[in-house]
């Protein structure tokens, strides 16, 4: 059986800051919701619950995607790159991934353009 072949779980490398770069992406859709990311005890959080946890980096604590808003993402599986230093969560997202009430954080093009939808206001959500 070839390397690649094996069923063994991947290592993760978390970097020199102990985090990993992690890609939310629509299940069903597969659109790119966000990208986030995470340190070893915000992934297991997320295996544990099936809900998705990130590391803000600017709060330096633990979140949980929609614990304030209510638009969780429900993880339906975990991937782990080739170098096992970026992970792919796809997931069920209920309402809105971006905090501005986009449906993807990518809502927008490199000239400006706004290509993304609203479905949230976020001035309602985050009082």
């Amino acid at each position: 059986m070839s390397r690649t072949d094996s069923a063994a779980a991947p290592e993760l490398d978390f970097g020199a800051d102990g985090l990993v770069p992690v890609v939310a992406q629509d299940s069903d859709t597969r659109e790119v919701l966000m990208l986030a990311y995470a340190s070893p005890e915000a992934v297991e959080r997320t295996r544990e619950t099936g809900l998705a946890h990130y590391y803000s980096r600017s709060r330096e604590e633990i979140w949980q995607k929609g614990a304030t808003s209510g638009h969780v993402q429900n993880v339906t599986e975990v991937r782990v790159d080739c170098d096992g230093d970026a992970l792919l969560y796809l997931v069920e997202q209920e309402g809105g991934a971006c905090h501005t009430g986009h449906r993807s954080c990518f809502y927008r093009t490199l000239d400006g353009e706004h290509v993304g939808d609203r479905v949230f206001d976020p001035d309602a959500v985050y009082e």
